[in-house]
């Protein structure tokens, strides 16, 4: 059995969408998933890079691929009443009612997930945040240091790790990136042998032709 990491953030659409796809992309494969919410906005400032609703044109165009994305495979998807949003306190409080292994469980991520990705909603109204806390009891203060310092330290894990964006599943050291990354991380869960070919190293040893300057 493979032990399977997914790292997210709830402001992600791609996340959420890679969320609702994941039993039946990964199904007939043998694995144990663990939910990690990190903060996207520091991988953002690890690398330099805006978020995708930073830029103007590429805003645009992400609402409308996932709406089509959520079409094709017939995710309910109604986008937030405003985007981006300040997703701390949900994914403090995703930790807040973590299980026993201290992290979040897929019922408690999967209800978040919907709380922004199938209201229409304001995803941090403070009334409907109040109602999403009370509906899932969890066992520790969502604005607690200890929760606090437990998001910080999955998203230093996930800096350490090479993370650049969410979603992100870690297997065996290996980074799947995206929504689009599913079939590639089945494969490699069925035992493909590309795999174990030089192509997966190699990429990593490409020389870079030019560099913008500073």
């Amino acid at each position: 059995m493979k032990q399977i990491d997914f790292f997210f953030d709830f402001i992600s659409p791609y996340a959420y969408l890679a969320f609702e796809r994941l039993p039946e992309a990964l199904m007939g494969h043998s694995y144990a998933m663990r939910y990690k919410p990190v903060l996207f906005a520091a991988l953002l400032r690890r690398h330099g890079q805006l978020g995708p609703a930073e830029i103007a044109p590429k805003r645009d165009w992400t609402y409308r691929q996932v709406g089509w994305l959520a079409h094709q495979h017939a995710i309910d998807l109604r986008l937030p009443a405003a985007h981006p949003f300040n997703p701390l306190p949900l994914l403090r409080l995703a930790l807040a009612g973590a299980g026993p292994d201290g992290l979040p469980s897929r019922f408690v991520t999967e209800t978040i997930f919907h709380h922004v990705w199938r209201s229409g909603l304001d995803a941090v109204d403070g009334p409907r945040l109040q109602a999403l806390a009370g509906h899932l009891a969890p066992a520790r203060d969502p604005g607690g240091e200890d929760v606090k310092a437990q998001l910080k330290a999955l998203t230093d894990e996930a800096v350490t790790l090479g993370l650049f964006g969410v979603p992100t599943l870690v297997v065996d050291g290996r980074l799947f990136w995206g929504l689009d990354a599913l079939p590639m991380l089945a494969a490699y869960l069925a035992g493909d042998a590309w795999f174990d070919g030089p192509q997966w190293d190699a990429a990593a040893t490409l020389p870079v032709g030019i560099r913008r300057p500073d």
